[in-house]
């Protein structure tokens, strides 16, 4: 939940401070329709910063939020120990980006799972599925189950969403795998307060008593493999920004596939095929814009006003045309 600590585009940037400020009451729809909490902090995001060209930086950020009328505190490194004692004692300093802090997905997955199922939506697992199209219309979806006729259809199929079967290929968004690696570390609750940003990591606490410690960006293709270089540079830069955590167990390691477009902006809405919506090519923010991208498909599917101009599916012809050539 960072849409100030990501440093993305205008248009993007306005998108996710729009989903931050709809969280809380996302979440707790959430909650309250499934029993299950997804454990939301918005306690704020540490930026520490180890030289002295890393805290005039950050001082400089802080000015620009502030000018924007986001909170933020700079602190020395006494005030950073105090309010993060794992951290090492070389930090330089810090600022904290105050409304900012993080989400369990998976809570929030299972979460949300649960709310749709008890409106009535019906949830299909299958290993295969495409969509069915003619020249004029989206006509439905296949899969294990069976061809499942539609008024509309969404693709939101993440770093896969550009070899959707069954759409024709001018329709297919621009998006690529682009990779992230992750640990978690088994370490006290209250050990890291709340997410830390480092010049090589950023650190996540999460109320089981996991810290996940992430993420790597690599351009491998579809290659979701952990590995010893990607855990590594991991391990490296969490035990430079905390090394106590040399004494605690690595519990689980994984990797995942963002989708990330040419531009650098996600599609959401609807594409020249009448029936047809996408909603992919988040990058880093998918979790973070959820709830306007949910809220923007719904209302597309309905007629309404289209709430994202700039990240129009349209655009994705233009860009697949001039990579061809």
């Amino acid at each position: 939940m960072a849409p100030y600590s990501e440093h993305g585009a205008p248009d993007l940037l306005d998108a996710c401070e729009r989903a931050l400020h709809a969280y809380p009451g996302f979440a707790r729809n959430a909650f309250e329709a499934s029993g299950i909490d997804p454990h939301l902090h918005l306690d704020g995001i540490l930026h520490a910063a180890t030289s002295g060209a890393q805290m005039q930086e950050l001082e400089r950020r802080s000015q620009a939020l502030r000018a924007r009328n986001v909170p933020s505190t700079i602190l020395d490194r006494t005030a950073v120990l105090s309010a993060e004692p794992s951290l090492s004692s070389g930090v330089f300093g810090a600022m904290v980006v105050s409304g900012e802090g993080s989400v369990d997905n998976r809570r929030l997955g299972r979460a949300l799972i649960a709310a749709c199922m008890q409106t009535g939506v019906r949830l299909i697992e299958s290993q295969t599925i495409a969509a069915r199209c003619n020249t004029r219309r989206a006509l439905g979806v296949v899969s294990d189950a069976g061809f499942a006729p539609a008024d509309a259809i969404v693709n939101a199929a993440g770093a896969w969403a550009a070899q959707l079967a069954g759409i024709p290929p001018q329709y297919l968004p621009a998006v690529r795998p682009v990779k992230g690696q992750m640990i978690a570390v088994e370490v006290p609750r209250g050990y890291v307060r709340r997410p830390v940003w480092t010049p090589d990591v950023y650190m996540v606490p999460r109320d089981d008593g996991r810290l996940l410690i992430g993420a790597t960006v690599e351009e491998h293709g579809f290659d979701a493999r952990t590995t010893a270089g990607g855990l590594s540079h991991l391990l490296d830069g969490a035990l430079r920004a905390a090394p106590s955590l040399d004494d605690f167990s690595v519990s689980e390691q994984w990797a995942g596939l963002r989708p990330a477009t040419v531009d650098g902006l996600p599609y959401i809405g609807r594409t020249r095929l009448e029936g047809l919506f996408t909603a992919t090519g988040h990058f880093r923010n998918g979790i973070l814009l959820a709830p306007v991208t949910a809220t923007a498909i719904a209302d597309a599917i309905e007629g309404r006003d289209d709430h994202f101009p700039a990240f129009s599916p349209s655009r994705s012809e233009h860009i697949t045309r001039e990579s061809n050539g």
